[in-house]
């Protein structure tokens, strides 16, 4: 589902929600961890947008230290939204995947590096077939420096992309929120949608086939202890490639 709306509407003419949060089960289909908090202590979370939330899960949860991820709505007006209501344009939210990760075995940086390379991130309101705001570019941070570290990717990402001629527009659109807004769990049945029985295998993000550039060539100053875990070689192998973002199985990969 989709919409045409090209703008997030103000909060007054947003639908008002509801006091109900939507129930999920609170068991990942592939790491059979939680998906939802309080988390095991020294766990992070993190937030992303990259399209639909199907196929942005998929590529989340197959990475190495990932503990779960769920899908659900950031970044709108409308308490407790459906994903009816979303669809409409008329929330202000963005279809997302809360990833939980071990930072001794993934760094953000990574989750940043499959994040630009998963998309193409100056469509502005969409992403390949499907359009409106639920559908735009976003990363959703829960401290400071994933938010500076994220703003870094950003400029590096944007200058890559100028230098090889690629994306469909001019600049990256990406929002960048710190701190994040609260997050809502989508309805049950989205939740690690494709690798359950019966899916329908749909995703119309449009990966550039350019990779994030070395962190060495962007890290931000002051940043320590945040070094990338996975090599060149690791998304040379699983990294996202042009017209498809959902292939290969569906189990965690190991790696090396």
């Amino acid at each position: 589902m989709g919409n045409e709306a090209s703008s997030i509407p103000p909060a007054s003419e947003c639908l008002p929600g509801s006091e109900s949060k939507v129930p999920v089960t609170n068991v990942h289909f592939i790491t059979s961890n939680p998906i939802q908090g309080p988390f095991e202590e020294g766990l992070e979370v993190a937030v992303f947008g990259t399209g639909c939330f199907w196929g942005t899960e998929k590529g989340f949860w197959r990475l190495p230290g990932v503990y779960s991820t769920a899908v659900g709505y950031i970044s709108g007006h409308t308490k407790n939204p459906s994903y009816k209501q979303v669809c409409s344009g008329q929330t202000g939210h963005n279809e997302v995947v809360q990833v939980v990760y071990d930072p001794k075995k993934v760094a953000f940086v990574d989750l940043l590096g499959l994040f630009w390379a998963s998309h193409d991130p100056t469509q502005g309101m969409g992403q390949g077939n499907d359009r409106g705001t639920q559908y735009r570019s976003g990363i959703y941070c829960y401290h400071p420096q994933q938010k500076e570290l994220a703003e870094a990717s950003k400029v590096a990402y944007e200058a890559t992309l100028k230098h090889n001629n690629r994306g469909r527009g001019e600049m990256i659109t990406t929002e960048i929120i710190d701190p994040a807004p609260e997050f809502f769990f989508a309805e049950d049945y989205h939740q690690q949608y494709l690798a359950k029985p019966g899916n329908r295998q749909y995703c119309s993000a449009m990966p550039t086939g350019t990779p994030l550039p070395p962190y060495s060539e962007w890290k931000p100053d002051g940043v320590d202890g945040k070094e990338p875990f996975l090599p060149k070689e690791f998304w040379a192998a699983h990294g996202p490639q042009p017209g498809c973002t959902i292939a290969g199985p569906n189990a965690q990969i190991i790696w090396p």
